[in-house]
């Protein structure tokens, strides 16, 4: 079994759009009408293009807003990218504007970052130690 796609929670695909494909840079695979405004809107890293896609889900249900509320508040991230470098990514977003609340730091196994992605989330990235 695989993970074919995975889903972050957002208040308007196309906002959304803007920072995961032009901020972040991923690209589009899929974008789908889907009626009454929604899309079937999926991204996949340019590294691994037939890779796991990223859904950039609608946040129209009623627990959606109460639970990402909570993770914020709580400072804990919603889903987690892996990168190469974080020291260089982390300049780079913050070039573009990206607001990180948590700057890299050494999480043990890990150097981790958090940053809010305009679309009521906060994402981790992550480089591997060794």
């Amino acid at each position: 079994m695989k993970i074919y796609v995975t889903s972050v929670m957002v208040d308007d695909q196309g906002k959304a759009l803007q920072f995961y494909r032009d901020k972040l840079g991923f690209q589009v695979k899929n974008d789908i009408d889907m009626g009454g405004g929604a899309r079937w809107l999926t991204l996949v890293s340019p590294e691994n293009p037939e890779g796991t896609e990223l859904l950039l889900e609608p946040a129209g249900h009623r627990a959606a807003a109460p639970f990402r509320q909570a993770l914020v508040q709580d400072g804990i991230p919603f889903t987690s990218f892996m990168v190469d470098d974080i020291q260089s990514e982390y300049r780079r977003l913050q070039g573009l504007g990206v607001r990180f609340t948590l700057e890299p730091m050494d999480a043990g196994t890990v150097w981790m970052a958090v940053f809010d992605d305009t679309c009521g989330n906060l994402i981790q990235i992550v480089q591997m130690k060794g």
